[in-house]
């Protein structure tokens, strides 16, 4: 058995596990998706190619894909809503795809995903244009690549917490992600924390996990 799911990962965090596809072969995620069958698990699977969502489609009949995200999910309708709002904005159109990996998590595990996408720094009148929107989340997620300055403006303009999504976005000295990332840990911005380059589902994961806290939701 190369495989074991964490079957108790959503007593002690709160989620499930999701599954992350990239270097899977073929034969994990079968083995994935018989014992998701047995169990009856809603399970999420990140970074999924066509080909393995065609294998778990094989298995998991009600199987849903989105290409954009490449999140896969399954559903057994065992999670329920819990009315926590997360605003997940992007810099550029380049970025949505790993806003949207963000964002997709994020309605799986039963919250709000409120989008706003395109509203970087270059045209800055486009953030001002839906920041009242974003001030009604609980939790807001910027994920933005190149010089990585909008998680900062953000951050100086909101109550609640931001995430900062640094992205591979950008050319040369931009370097694959690192200069967004370390824009975001240089902020000075108060409320500004970072996760890992181009990581949709830490930072979804996260946003859920400070939504509970400021909207006393346990589960």
């Amino acid at each position: 058995m190369e495989v074991r799911l964490d079957l108790d990962r959503v007593k002690r965090k709160g989620f499930s596990e999701v599954i992350f596809c990239e270097r899977k072969s073929e034969k994990q995620l079968r083995e994935i998706a018989e014992e998701i069958i047995n169990k009856r698990l809603d399970t999420a699977f990140s970074r999924m190619d066509e080909r393995q969502r065609s294998v778990v489609a094989s298995i998991i009949e009600d199987f849903e894909y989105d290409a954009v995200s490449r999140v896969g999910i399954t559903s057994f309708g065992t999670i329920e809503k819990n009315g926590a709002i997360v605003a997940v904005v992007s810099a550029g159109s380049t970025d949505i795809p790993v806003a949207e990996e963000a964002a997709r998590i994020i309605e799986f595990f039963g919250s709000r995903a409120d989008r706003f996408y395109d509203v970087g720094v270059a045209g800055i009148h486009r953030l001002f244009e839906v920041l009242p929107e974003i001030k009604k989340a609980d939790v807001v997620i910027v994920a933005a690549g190149m010089d990585g300055a909008l998680p900062s403006v953000v951050s100086g303009l909101v109550s609640s917490l931001v995430i900062g999504l640094p992205t591979s976005v950008g050319y040369g000295i931009a370097e694959n992600g690192m200069t967004a990332l370390r824009s975001i840990l240089c902020s000075c911005s108060p409320g500004l924390v970072a996760v890992n380059i181009d990581n949709g589902v830490g930072a979804a994961l996260s946003a859920l996990a400070a939504a509970r806290v400021r909207t006393g939701h346990k589960d």
